[in-house]
């Protein structure tokens, strides 16, 4: 199979034949008359047809080519067609995009903002399927954007990180009255509590790891700020979860001063060279709100009393 040149070849050689000589079309291109010269004989070459006739006035397309000419200028003008759709398609995305996340995200971070989104990109549809918090979630093939507690350590896919949300634990007063308020991350152990996993407490370069056992086991801290509120135990929760208007006034901070591991907030997309337009401004667009001062989340707090840099941002 004969080698063809490449596509800069073919768009010198259109300039050749618009301007007719070959300095000519080293001026308009800027670049040197030598170079114009090789293109074209490695072209010819390439082709195994002589395309054109050097005279001392210039250049005459050949009967080849003319023909070829005509081609060419067709096969650029459907080139920059593509072009000319692609950059539409970046401005102004259509068709779908599938999205999964955490209930409790969907529903207080992503659904808040999806209208805005809309409004701003008419011709995209989403599909947002909600799933459990379980931290072993993973994506479907199907899915554009996979939003994820906890990012995995190994993915076939593209890792995009958020500001991660502060965690405190919370308790409502009837319980506290009750049962009394702990002091020490140890004192845990004769409580009620609500979570699971491993609850990790650092204060200085102090670290403490409670044998709690939980009364209630639940990876979903919107039914773990539920069982709070209904005076079961102590809870760890998101602090902009504990501090929304609408429960604030019901919870305690519990330990305030020890802190606990951060929650980081990733978005798993496809592996690909350069994302898609439809992926790309959805999460430009996400990105705008969360952990930000516009993130719906807040209900007026500081950002940096809820959210703090992810760790390899």
């Amino acid at each position: 199979m004969r080698k063809v040149s490449g596509l800069n070849d073919v768009h010198i050689f259109v300039a050749v034949s618009d301007a007719r000589t070959l300095r000519a079309a080293a001026e308009i291109l800027q670049v040197p008359t030598s170079t114009v010269s090789r293109s074209l004989t490695r072209l010819e070459k390439s082709l195994n047809l002589l395309l054109v006739r050097r005279t001392q006035r210039g250049i005459v397309l050949t009967d080849a080519g003319k023909q070829y000419l005509h081609s060419c200028k067709r096969a650029l003008r459907i080139l920059r067609e593509g072009i000319d759709a692609l950059n539409d398609q970046r401005a102004k995305p259509t068709g779908v995009i599938r999205i999964a996340c955490p209930i409790t995200t969907a529903r207080s971070l992503i659904a808040p903002i999806l209208s805005k989104f809309s409004f701003e990109y008419p011709d995209l549809r989403v599909e947002l399927e909600e799933y459990s918090s379980g931290w072993d979630q993973q994506p479907k093939e199907d899915v554009d954007i996979f939003f994820k507690i906890l990012a995995p350590r190994d993915s076939s896919r593209k890792l995009r990180r958020y500001p991660a949300s502060l965690r405190r634990l919370f308790a409502a007063r009837s319980y506290l009255e009750s049962a009394g308020t702990p002091k020490d991350p140890a004192e845990l152990a004769s409580h009620r509590c609500i979570g699971w996993d491993v609850w990790k407490f650092s204060r200085d370069e102090k670290v403490v790891v409670p044998d709690v056992k939980f009364q209630i086991t639940t990876n979903d801290p919107g039914v773990a700020l539920q069982l709070a509120l209904d005076g079961a135990g102590v809870a760890i929760l998101p602090v902009w979860m504990a501090y929304d208007p609408a429960v604030k006034k019901r919870l305690v901070p519990v330990l305030p001063k020890w802190n606990l591991p951060t929650i980081t907030f990733s978005a798993l997309y496809p592996e690909t060279l350069n994302l898609t337009p439809k992926i790309k401004v959805f999460l430009d667009f996400v990105e705008a709100y969360i952990g930000t001062k516009e993130d719906p989340r807040l209900h007026g707090v500081k950002v940096s009393e809820c959210f703090v840099p992810s760790d390899g941002t």
